[in-house]
């Protein structure tokens, strides 16, 4: 009975969200009826399939926009990611469908109903995100994990399972060193959840088919040639399971349409935000007096150098010294007008001009300079691999990371983006980035300790097979 009863709890939480969605549509079904479609049927007369209709296109519209965005994932996510992923879903939406009504009126519609209707949505979203939380917990408390780990601190990866009290809780910290028999012994004995956490290679797939031979689930962060494996060609050229990786490179197709859409994008973006453009450069001298761009030696394509241009957040003698570092936590170079226009993402609003050059690409690894590559790759020597394709204004690392996540993880992100690359993904990513402008975790500059000390997880993968 209580098996029956959880299994019920289960479906009711995952079902929640789309429950949520049919009310928005519901929503939207009160403003087409009485505010939009009495001022429509002077012009176009509906019967039942046609508003069937409208309303099924508003419904497929926000299942994209929700699935996109996350807006879907109540319990999984956080519940302040849910709401801001819904709130953009159900304003993008709402625009879609506000001209696509207008113009079955042939005329523009009043603009306050729709407001209306868009403020009541995402109160109920919020509300109904909560609801669905809390019911999502009930369903799946936490889960009890044991991690077994290598040479390295485990630091950083208590901190991220940390950072989601309400997902996983990690119980006892076993090392590799116990030898692998023992600590078979000691995950039958627990009969938890299993995090493998910087292992070498041999121990780790030991453990890996141990684990799934007896059903017991298995978190892995996967190494660099395990993301290169995962995003290779499968091939059944023989009675055996074959992957392909190869050097990376971008169909013609490829290259046409991903320049299409910079070009057309950076310059539909350049007209659209060239108020702000003009009020940004108008503040930034009227502060101190100093030039409004800050243009900066950068890294792109096979670590060909270009220079970026931004608008200057820092003092004008920041880097007076002449050494290149990170922008740090609470950093006193920025100007107070750099903190806001940092906060917001405007300082990156000339890079355009750069997507319009060739240099960037709206899309891909984020540019660095030369003298930080050069310091990464002391540590790290794949981070080059990262320079595959062209620097982009965002990227998966953006919208998946942090602006002070790791730059090993950095990596691991990167290399996920070009080994599954398609012009869908970059569509998505750009969609994504919208979500990330309002996050300020994504904006924060690094600790210190992130910048004297990059060895804590920026490490060579030659390290990892020294010690298999």
């Amino acid at each position: 009975m209580n098996k029956h009863a959880d299994s019920i709890k289960k479906v009711i939480a995952l079902e929640l969200p789309l429950l949520g969605i049919v009310m928005q549509v519901a929503v939207y079904a009160v403003l087409w009826f009485y505010s939009y479609y009495p001022l429509v049927r002077l012009r176009l007369k509906f019967y039942f399939k046609g508003h069937l209709l409208v309303l099924l296109i508003y419904l497929v519209l926000l299942l994209f926009f929700m699935a996109t965005y996350g807006g879907m994932n109540a319990g999984y996510m956080k519940k302040m990611d849910v709401c801001l992923s819904q709130a953009f879903s159900l304003i993008a939406v709402n625009v879609i469908s506000y001209f696509q009504d207008s113009l079955l009126r042939n005329w523009t519609l009043p603009v306050p109903p729709m407001l209306l209707c868009t403020a009541g949505q995402i109160v109920i979203a919020v509300l109904w995100v909560n609801v669905c939380d809390r019911m999502y917990k009930k369903a799946f408390p936490p889960r009890h994990l044991l991690l077994i780990h290598g040479e390295r601190s485990i630091d950083a990866i208590l901190g991220k399972f940390s950072s989601r009290p309400d997902k996983y809780k990690i119980d006892a910290c076993l090392d590799i060193t116990l030898g692998v028999e023992e600590l078979e012994k000691r995950i039958l004995e627990k009969g938890l959840g299993v995090v493998l956490w910087d292992l070498p290679v041999a121990a780790r797939n030991e453990l890996l088919k141990f684990c799934y031979a007896r059903g017991i689930r298995v978190y892995m962060m996967p190494k660099i040639p395990d993301v290169l494996i995962k995003g290779s060609l499968q091939l059944h050229l023989f009675d055996t399971p074959l992957y392909m990786t190869r050097e990376y490179a971008l169909t013609f197709a490829q290259r046409f349409w991903k320049r299409t859409i910079d070009v057309v994008c950076a310059l539909i973006l350049l007209i659209l935000t060239s108020p702000i453009f003009l009020v940004t450069a108008i503040l930034i001298h009227a502060y101190d007096h100093g030039p409004v761009f800050y243009q900066q030696v950068r890294c792109t394509q096979g670590q060909k150098q270009f220079k970026i241009i931004k608008f200057r957040s820092m003092r004008v003698d920041a880097e007076k010294d002449g050494v290149a570092r990170l922008a740090a936590e609470h950093d006193d170079r920025i100007t107070p007008i750099g903190h806001f226009i940092r906060k917001v993402r405007i300082d990156e609003l000339p890079q355009l001009i750069n997507i319009l050059r060739g240099d960037m690409s709206f899309i891909g690894p984020r540019p660095e300079r030369p003298e930080i590559i050069a310091q990464y790759m002391e540590d790290m020597p794949e981070f080059a691999l990262r320079m595959k394709v062209k620097a982009g204004l965002a990227g998966y690392a953006q919208v998946y990371g942090k602006y002070n996540t790791t730059p090993y993880d950095k990596l691991k992100l990167d290399l996920t983006y070009i080994q599954n690359y398609s012009i869908w993904l970059d569509l998505k990513l750009m969609l994504l980035t919208l979500k990330i402008l309002l996050q300020p975790e994504s904006t924060e500059g690094v600790s210190a300790g992130q910048v004297t000390a990059l060895r804590g997880d920026a490490h060579s993968e030659e390290d990892d097979n020294e010690r298999q």
